[in-house]
């Protein structure tokens, strides 16, 4: 009899990603193609562009994830699929495919959040049970603390109002036109200058809500870039120095909100683990900084690694716990779509 293993899919957003993932949430595959190439000359992601993009490479993902668990559609225990929140046609993609699978081969469906599936990450990387925990999503579309009191209990505490963390780090890119995505070109810039060159708005820090708010920030780098209509201040050349310095000042503001917000949201809910999740738990100064918040206060702080920050499906292991706890999909389960990184 071979060892149970539940085959995952993901297709929320401009990655297209299947895993193989077994009882003991071990990754024995976690394949994803990326469509960066598709849209990095809009700035963002393009629903249709993404959506047929995933309509291409589904069926070669899922094959590929098979073949590198050396295993077949006749081993499958049950069949995942990342349902919400996300791009509609994009989860659509993965959907239909899911359960064309799970129909096909009599096997139990389950649908997975992906949000909750990003902190799930964090205890796969534990190796152990990390709950009750404050669960912060950090990416392009989401920047949400959870209290989660198991890897099934999820309560909402603050998310943004506006741009997320991801968002205004793509926008921000294209402000100092360093590339797409964002992220990963912000982080390059901000190790060649000086984080303390800008006194950037750090917004919510003082507040008492757990909220997020970073379009002011994109703002009053916007300013600072280009000028502000309003305003008679000479603006500074931008220079490539410049462009560092304001790229290492945003970061710097933008961490120290999702930081400080977080060690909030620990305090209140007077939890001492903290996992973080999603693209922009990559970034090596949030890495860094929280590190500093875990070292003065006590909290232990989880981070899902690297390869489990950008969209994937290994992630998806948090199906282990959803069949455990019998909540299948019924074959006519529909998609729940939300917000995600846009281009402008």
């Amino acid at each position: 009899m071979p060892a149970p293993i539940i085959l995952a899919i993901e297709s929320s957003c401009d990655e297209t990603a299947a895993a193989v993932i077994d009882r003991d949430l071990n990754a024995l595959s976690n394949v994803v193609a990326s469509q960066t190439d598709l849209h990095e000359r809009f700035g963002g992601v393009v629903p249709e562009i993404a959506s047929r993009a995933h309509v291409q490479k589904i069926l070669p993902i899922i094959d590929e994830a098979l073949k590198q668990a050396n295993a077949k559609l006749s081993d499958l225990t049950a069949i995942a699929v990342v349902t919400e929140p996300g791009l509609v046609g994009s989860l659509l993609v993965g959907l239909t495919a899911a359960k064309t699978l799970a129909w096909s081969m009599n096997l139990p469906l389950i649908a997975v959040n992906h949000i909750e599936a990003h902190i799930y990450a964090c205890r796969m990387a534990a190796g152990r049970d990390i709950f009750p925990a404050v669960g912060l999503v950090v990416s392009g579309g989401h920047s949400n603390l959870y209290t989660c009191q198991s890897a099934l209990d999820f309560e909402l505490l603050g998310s943004t109002i506006d741009d997320a963390a991801g968002e205004a780090f793509d926008k921000v890119a294209q402000l100092l036109n360093l590339g797409f995505p964002g992220g990963p070109a912000v982080e390059r810039a901000a190790k060649k200058g000086d984080p303390k060159a800008v006194r950037f708005p750090r917004t919510f820090l003082k507040d008492k809500r757990l909220d997020f708010s970073f379009s002011g920030l994109k703002t009053a780098v916007l300013y600072e870039a280009r000028g502000n209509p309003g305003s008679h201040r000479p603006v500074p050349e931008l220079t490539e120095q410049r462009v560092y310095d304001l790229a290492a000042s945003f970061q710097e503001a933008a961490v120290d909100v999702l930081v400080g917000k977080s060690e909030q949201a620990l305090t209140e809910t007077g939890t001492n683990v903290l996992c973080v999740g999603g693209g922009v738990a990559a970034n090596g100064r949030l890495r860094e900084q929280l590190s500093e918040m875990s070292n003065r206060t006590g909290a232990e702080v989880i981070i899902a690694p690297m390869e489990f920050c950008t969209d994937n499906a290994a992630m998806a292991g948090i199906a282990w716990e959803l069949y455990d706890a019998g909540r299948f999909a019924e074959l006519d389960v529909d998609v729940t779509p939300g917000l995600v990184r846009r281009p402008r």
